[in-house]
């Protein structure tokens, strides 16, 4: 399904950016696996080897406009082009009340989250000019709903939606497309909650229509693999919501 195509994925050495990183490569996408923390990434990478796919690890500080500025570079030196960017990465401190919130807690969820999104959607626009290729961000349901507790990472995750649907606009002439995945699916996130808040998860996952939490590569990946071929081809802008029903549209 997308073979030939070539892939960066933030925040992929774990959870949910591990899973989109798996699918996209069983569907054939040679993947930058792009991350923190290098290990974590190369051990992602080894997984997509081990079922004969093509990856490379990278070492990537999303928080610094440089850095990310490098993995691009990196990407198309060992790829040679760029057709999907995954915008993954995102790091906060949940369960802390609004009335609380400091400003070190906005700083690292904006900073991760936002501007980790600017930045590689900026250092990657000419080259998905080139290809028409596809960005795919990924939200959250928490800040469409405004969970309580989460109100930093609520915030950078709206703003990212913001983001999305004006590069949609502005970016559709060049014929890229730009949607936005929000995910409820296993991941370190969530077994924090789980270890930390043990009624969170459960009471949110008997929220879900479908009862049950999702598969960060069957579940996230596979939509994020549909978003990036062609027979997504006709969507852009829009807000895909892979939580089981937690949030029913429009």
């Amino acid at each position: 399904m997308l073979h030939g195509k070539v892939a960066l994925v933030t925040g992929a050495g774990q959870g949910v950016g591990r899973g989109i990183a798996l699918a996209l490569a069983k569907a054939g996408a040679s993947v930058g696996v792009a991350g923190r923390t290098l290990e974590k990434c190369q051990r992602t990478v080894g997984a997509i080897e081990a079922e004969g796919g093509k990856a490379l690890a990278l070492e990537c500080d999303v928080t610094k406009r440089d850095a990310v500025n490098d993995t691009v570079q990196a990407l198309l030196d060992w790829g040679g082009k760029l057709d999907i960017l995954v915008n993954n990465a995102q790091a906060a401190r949940p369960m802390v009340p609004l009335a609380t919130t400091s400003d070190r807690d906005l700083k690292i969820a904006m900073n991760t989250g936002l501007n980790g999104t600017v930045y590689g959607m900026q250092a990657a626009y000419d080259h998905l000019k080139q290809t028409k290729g596809c960005v795919i961000n990924i939200g959250s349901s928490a800040g469409i709903r405004g969970d309580a507790g989460f109100a930093a990472y609520a915030a950078a995750k709206e703003a990212i939606r913001a983001w999305s649907r004006v590069a949609a606009r502005e970016w559709g002439p060049d014929g890229i497309r730009v949607n936005v995945v929000c995910p409820f699916s296993d991941s370190p996130g969530i077994d924090y909650m789980i270890a930390n808040e043990p009624e969170f998860i459960p009471a949110l996952t008997a929220e879900t229509v479908l009862g049950r939490l999702g598969s960060s590569e069957l579940d996230v990946g596979r939509t994020v693999v549909f978003l990036a071929s062609e027979a997504g081809a006709f969507i852009t802008g829009q807000t895909i919501n892979v939580d089981g029903g937690i949030c029913i549209g429009p």
